[in-house]
C-alpha cells in the first residue's frame, strides 16, 4: 500500500490529486489523462473543444455530442430552467461581453448588454437523448459549463479511484475539493479551508472538518473588475445582464457529490444568507456557510463542532 501526489497545471489552474492504495502513482497518471480529455471536451476557452463546436454548428443543427458532455448539458439545462435559479448554462454570450478575468475585461453597454439577453434563455437548448445531440435554436447561442464542470471531473476521478481500489484519496480542482477515506494527517476527517473574502488568497475565514464528502465555494472576490471607481465580480445575473447584486461575498456548499457542491453555489448565489441557509437545511446531507458583505458568517445546523473560526 502506498501514497502518490500529483500536481498538475491545467484548465487554468492548480490541481491536486492524492491518492492511497494499491498502484497509486499509476493510478493519479491515468486520472491526469482523464483531466485532459475532459479539457478537450469541455473547456469553454478553446477553439477546438466539442463544448466550442456547439457554438459553431449547433444553430445550423443538432451537434452529436461526447456522453458525458451531453449528461452535463441536461443536468446543467434542468437546473437553468428552475424559476429561482442564478445557474445558467446558456450564459455564454453575457460571459464573453464582460471579459471579466480577462485582459480584455470592460463595462458593456446597456444597450450591448440588452442585444444578448435573448441569447440567454436555457430553453432554447433543444436535447435528443436518443442521439446525444444538441441543437440551440438561436443562432449566436453558447453554452458555458464552467459553472458546474469541474464538480463532474472531481466526482468521475473520485470513482474511478474508488472503483481501482483506492483507500484513501483527495481532489483539489482549483478549490473543488472532493475527499475520500481518512486523512494522511493522522485524523479520520479532512480539514479544508474556507477562502476570507475579504484578503488575499490564502487567508481563511474558517476551517471545515469533512469526510467523503467535497467543499465548493463561489466568491465575488475570484474574479473582478473595477472601473469608474466601481467593482464588478464574475456572477452574474442571466435576468439583468449585471453582476448579481445582494449581501452574500462567499457561499460554501459541503455535499457528497462535487457536482451538486458546484450547481449550488451558483443556484444559490443571488438568494439572500437566510434564504441559502433555509434552503440547504431542507436538503439531506447538504451543509452551506454564507460570508456577507459586512463579514458576519451563518452555517446549517449539521456543521455545527465542525467548523474552527480563524
Amino acid at each position: 500500500m502506498n501514497s502518490y501526489t500529483n500536481i498538475i497545471h491545467l484548465m487554468g489552474t492548480k490541481i491536486t490529486l492524492f491518492i492511497k492504495g494499491t498502484n497509486a502513482e499509476k493510478l493519479a497518471k491515468e486520472a491526469e489523462q482523464m483531466l485532459i480529455h475532459y479539457e478537450k471536451v469541455f473547456s469553454a476557452n478553446s477553439n477546438y473543444s466539442q463544448l466550442a463546436m456547439l457554438k459553431k454548428e449547433a444553430a445550423l443543427h443538432p451537434l452529436k455530442v461526447d456522453k458525458e458532455l451531453y449528461h452535463l448539458i441536461k443536468i446543467g439545462k434542468e437546473h437553468s430552467l428552475n424559476q429561482d435559479s442564478y445557474l445558467n448554462i446558456a450564459i455564454g454570450p453575457l460571459i464573453k461581453l464582460w471579459k471579466i478575468g480577462f485582459t480584455a475585461a470592460h463595462v458593456p453597454g446597456d444597450e450591448a448588454i440588452k442585444m444578448v439577453l435573448d441569447l440567454l434563455k436555457p430553453e432554447h437548448i433543444q436535447l435528443d437523448d436518443g442521439h446525444c445531440s444538441v441543437l440551440l435554436t438561436k443562432k449566436g447561442m453558447e453554452l458555458d459549463l464552467g459553472a458546474i464542470a469541474k464538480g463532474y471531473f472531481a466526482d468521475q476521478v473520485m470513482a474511478f479511484f474508488k472503483a481501482n481500489g483506492a483507500i484513501s484519496a483527495m481532489i483539489d480542482l482549483g478549490g473543488n475539493v472532493l475527499v475520500y477515506g481518512d486523512s494522511p494527517q493522522g485524523d479520520n476527517d479532512w480539514r479544508t479551508g474556507i477562502q476570507n473574502p475579504f484578503l488575499p488568497r490564502g487567508n481563511v475565514a474558517a476551517i471545515v472538518k469533512i469526510r467523503n464528502q467535497s467543499v465548493v465555494t463561489s466568491g465575488i472576490y475570484e474574479r473582478v473588475l473595477d472601473q469608474d471607481g466601481v467593482h464588478y465580480h464574475h456572477i452574474f445575473n442571466s435576468r439583468t445582464g449585471y453582476p448579481i447584486e445582494n449581501n452574500i461575498a462567499s457561499l460554501t456548499i459541503i455535499a457528497d457529490k462535487s457536482l451538486d457542491c458546484d450547481i449550488y453555489t451558483t443556484k444559490w448565489f443571488g438568494l439572500d444568507a437566510a434564504s441559502v441557509i433555509q434552503k440547504a437545511s431542507s436538503m439531506k446531507g447538504m451543509g452551506a456557510i454564507v460570508i456577507t458583505m459586512d463579514g458576519q458568517m451563518a452555517f446549517t445546523d449539521n456543521l455545527r463542532g465542525k467548523i474552527e473560526f480563524q
